[in-house]
């Protein structure tokens, strides 16, 4: 046996899964000769409960087998394959062709009547199944019994299921003791948001300058947030922001008075990265706000951005973190061409020990706040081995934490942090904009890297604003809202894209006027009067969401074809088997990722992905628009993007 599923590229580390998630457990067995095999996999789950389950053939010509499981149980599970001789379906096979050839058919009989027989005398059996075991023996050694009927012995579907659930085994084969780690269904299935505190509820005064939001104004947007759906709510940072170095709308490098800086040039006088903003309210204030979040069925994330503005209390007390330059500066941040004279980074070499105590205080506070999530800041600009020992350690104390990767970077940094133990990441579907992209991509993060990395499909940021999303309008605001929520377990937006925020800073993928470096004072109720919102949309995908388990799955996605190189077709199935309320789900998505045009074409769906013989009739309902039609593995669509560019299906009876 080999090549064992689900599995990390660097076995330091154990792979993961969240619970409720459909698992494949999958390992290449094959022995010499012609004589079939069976596989099992052994699962011990974290309270010590004991269970076999029967792998299938994958039959892909490459000796795979697999079976999915969908453990609920969060901790570690271990588990381990065994791949044995299985002398029945060896019988059966061998059987199946002599009999019917006329070929050794006496010993054929007498061969299968000594394995019935054998089983028969296992106690473990049930009474019923030992009972038609001993008369099949009887009927296979009975010269009254002609060879069809004893052919139909060798074929019986009974006799069979017996044989599955408990086979004839030799030449069994033990691999080693493996683990898999099942984390809380949040660690991997959410709709997040978005949104800064100081913009929701802040005014503009009378002099023209604009008072800051509180934490207090802001819960009155909680309502709203909810209603469109939304799980967690994710805050940029709330602390103290610097006064040295701020920085004016727009990345300016000088601030005019009343400008509130970047959030994430952290720290002042006022205190660091344990202390909330003066204008937004006190630590009750948060404490208050988390609260009613959760009322509101909202989880709050926090920013964690291990970096400091130049005047942040441990430039003074800890210089020897920071780096300093031959003429004396510090080394500020920079991502070329972006440079961030705001915010120096943190020189991790020079004190580790000291670092990761204060980091770790800071973690521990936030936690004592009510956080149990943390979207971590480029945290591939930091050591890998920082965030494997500050996620393990944590962890330990509060499984249910969670790390969100802001980790925009190559792929073997962006897999290693995820290897080391952030339970989700961010990942490249913001560039993701083709047909093709999209099919490479889906078919990346729902297969190859599943057993470690959870993508979160954010469709924009506050620093990223597509050429996409620039240039596509309304539809395309509406196509990638639609494909993240359906393709993803989780995924995200930023306030202000449900009313189309798209206009850039010259040159650059931001928006104007950008949230990071100003107040933002939108109107909600007049952009919903007025009808220049898609809140409602918004809101629609999310009810879709809840409602199909499917949806909230990562590794189900099948990519299935069209006859336009615009249109994406993608199927998510959900069996019975695994669902906890024990019904099918299959949605099939068809969008049309151009969003100039309106497309129509055949889609061709292989229904044997979601147990439709090919070429059967099912009935498919539009969960946007309420339409139905029969569908057939060849249908015409056509999605006009000034409409519903994309089709999400429920496929709700076969014929």
């Amino acid at each position: 046996m080999a090549l064992a599923h689900p599995s990390v590229p660097d076995a330091l580390f154990r792979p993961s899964a969240f619970s409720g998630e459909a698992v494949p457990f999958v390992v290449t067995a094959f022995r010499e000769g012609h004589d079939r095999i069976g596989v099992h996999v052994r699962l011990f789950s974290p309270s010590g409960e004991e269970s076999l389950h029967r792998l299938s053939p994958l039959g892909d010509g490459f000796d795979r087998w697999s079976v999915d499981i969908a453990p609920l149980e969060e901790g570690i599970w271990r588990f381990r394959f065994e791949a044995f001789g299985d002398e029945v379906a060896t019988w059966e096979h061998a059987a199946d062709v002599k009999i019917a050839a006329g070929v050794d058919t006496p010993l054929m009989r007498e061969m299968g009547a000594r394995l019935f027989a054998d089983a028969a005398r296992e106690k473990d059996r049930p009474a019923a199944e030992r009972k038609a075991l001993r008369a099949a023996a009887g009927a296979l050694r009975d010269p009254e019994t002609s060879d069809d009927e004893a052919l139909a012995i060798v074929r019986d579907p009974a006799i069979a299921a017996y044989f599955d659930a408990r086979p004839l085994q030799s030449l069994v084969t033990v691999g080693p003791d493996l683990e898999l780690l099942v984390e809380r269904e949040r660690a991997g299935v959410g709709a997040w948001y978005e949104f800064f505190p100081r913009s929701e509820g802040a005014k503009r005064l009378t002099d023209g300058s604009i008072k800051s939001g509180t934490f207090r104004t802001a819960t009155k947007r909680l309502p709203a947030v909810a209603a469109m759906g939304f799980d967690v709510l994710y805050l940029p940072p709330i602390h103290p922001i610097g006064e040295v170095n701020r920085k004016g709308p727009n990345n300016t490098l000088t601030a005019a008075a009343g400008d509130p800086g970047s959030p994430w040039a952290i720290g002042s006088a006022a205190g660091g990265h344990d202390t909330v903003h003066p204008d937004l309210g006190t630590l009750a204030d948060f404490r208050a706000f988390v609260r009613a979040a959760r009322t509101e069925g909202l989880e709050v994330a926090l920013d964690l951005a291990l970096q400091a503005a130049p005047d942040h209390p441990w430039v003074a007390a800890h210089p020897e973190w920071f780096t300093t330059l031959p003429d004396g500066t510090i080394a500020y941040a920079e991502n070329p061409p972006k440079k961030y004279q705001d915010i120096y980074p943190i020189n991790f070499d020079n004190d580790p020990a000291g670092i990761r105590a204060e980091v770790l205080r800071i973690v521990r506070h936030w936690i004592a706040q009510g956080v149990k999530i943390f979207r971590v800041d480029n945290p591939h600009t930091k050591p890998l081995q920082f965030w494997e020992w500050l996620i393990a350690t944590v962890n330990a104390e509060h499984p249910d934490v969670i790390f969100l990767a802001e980790a925009f970077t190559r792929p073997a940094p962006l897999q290693a942090l995820a290897q080391a133990g952030f339970q989700q990441s961010y990942s490249y579907f913001t560039w993701r904009n083709t047909k093709a992209e999209l099919e490479e991509f889906l078919r990346w993060v729902s297969h190859d890297t599943a057993d470690f990395m959870r993508p979160n499909l954010f469709v924009n940021t506050p620093d990223i604003l597509t050429e996409y999303l620039q240039y596509g309008g309304r539809p395309a605001y509406k196509i990638r809202a639609a494909l993240a929520a359906t393709a993803g377990a989780s995924y995200g937006v930023y306030a202000g894209y449900e009313l189309i925020e798209n206009v850039a800073r010259p040159g650059s993928e931001e928006n104007i006027d950008n949230e990071k470096y100003e107040y933002k004072l939108r109107d909600w109720d007049a952009a919903a009067s007025q009808g220049l919102t898609i809140a409602p949309y918004l809101t629609r995908l999310n009810e879709i969401r809840r409602a199909h388990p499917a949806l909230r799955q990562l590794r189900d996605i099948s990519i299935h074809w069209s006859d336009d190189d615009a249109i994406l077709v993608f199927v998510k199935h959900l069996p019975a088997a695994l669902s906890v309320d024990g019904v099918d789900d299959t949605i099939i998505v068809v969008a049309n990722v151009d969003p100039h045009s309106t497309r129509q074409t055949t889609v061709h769906i292989d229904s044997t992905v979601f147990g439709v013989a090919r070429g059967a009739d099912y009935v498919v309902e539009d969960l946007v628009t309420g339409a139905t039609w029969t569908w057939n593995q060849d249908n015409f669509v056509r999605l006009d993007a000034f409409d519903e560019p994309v089709h999400i299906l429920h496929v709700k009876e076969t014929r």
